[in-house]
């Protein structure tokens, strides 16, 4: 069996990763969004956690998210027992994961039963901006592609991961963010400061060349101007929510086991096949005409 090319160079993501450590990096405002908005869900949620859990590339500066978590690295086998814990967040690490499915499935196995796995990551039309402006600049001056920005899942696909997973009650949904900066470099510079700089396994390994870097800075200004001269940057992140499977959990109904008609709460007309008014009360079950 084949085994598909793997999406992140792991070496190249933890020197970046370390490098954005050292400085003040993980602590850029969009981690800190991402922070407060796990916590104002986990607050929603109206449950008190004992054995947290927190996977994540930055774990000094998410170990606070949640008093006494365990915080692992977001490595491919992940050092969490099974069953051990009653919360597990993934924390800005999944859009690098070659095997999101894995992490999913690796996070449920270590909750107890109806326990709450919450993942926050980059998705959808993150840096949409730069990926046209350095593919449209590395194509004029060089006739060619290399692959420069990590490939953002949509919200459909993220959510098909929960159920790969075996979550129950999934939930997956988007939390935009537009972002101005004062030039295309400045953005750069942000990204390096977080450590999301280039760490694709299928990279060109040298450096950007100038010349495609000025004609980049040239075509975003001009193609995503922002107000008083700036750019602007889109920045998605998605939320996964998903549960533990219980025996406690509210269970879909067995079809044809419903005992009012939908019409009937809405206060308006369900028509047959045929297009006639339905005048018969009884609820219709699977197979009926």
């Amino acid at each position: 069996m084949s085994v598909p090319p793997r999406l992140a160079d792991r070496a190249a993501l933890e020197a970046h990763r370390a490098r954005a450590r050292k400085g003040a990096g993980p602590e850029s405002f969009l981690h800190v969004e991402a922070l407060h908005e796990v916590q104002e869900r986990l607050d929603e949620v109206n449950r008190s956690f004992t054995k947290p859990a927190i996977v994540t590339g930055f774990p000094e500066f998410w170990a606070d998210a949640v008093p006494e978590a365990v915080v692992v690295p977001d490595t491919e086998v992940l050092d969490l027992r099974e069953g051990a814990h009653d919360l597990v967040i993934h924390a800005m690490a999944l859009h690098w994961a070659d095997d999101p499915v894995g992490q999913l499935v690796q996070a449920r196995r270590a909750l107890k039963p109806d326990g709450l796995f919450l993942a926050v990551a980059f998705a959808g039309e993150t840096l949409r901006e730069l990926r046209v402006a350095l593919a449209e600049a590395e194509t004029r001056q060089r006739g060619g592609l290399s692959p420069r920005v990590a490939p953002m899942g949509d919200l459909r696909d993220m959510g098909g991961l929960l159920q790969r997973a075996g979550f129950a009650l999934p939930v997956a949904d988007l939390s935009p963010r537009a972002v101005e900066y004062a030039t295309p470099l400045h953005l750069m510079r942000e990204l390096r400061a977080m450590g999301e700089t280039n760490a694709l396994a299928q990279r060109e390994r040298r450096f950007l060349r100038r010349d495609v870097l000025a004609r980049a800075v040239e075509i975003y200004a001009r193609e995503f101007p922002g107000d008083n001269g700036r750019v602007r940057a889109t920045f998605q992140f998605a939320f996964l929510t998903g549960w533990a499977p219980a025996a406690s959990q509210p269970q879909p109904l067995k079809p044809g086991s419903a005992s009012h008609r939908l019409a009937e709460a809405l206060g308006s007309v369900e028509f047959d096949r045929d297009m006639n008014p339905v005048t018969d009360p009884t609820p219709r079950r699977d197979g009926d005409g």
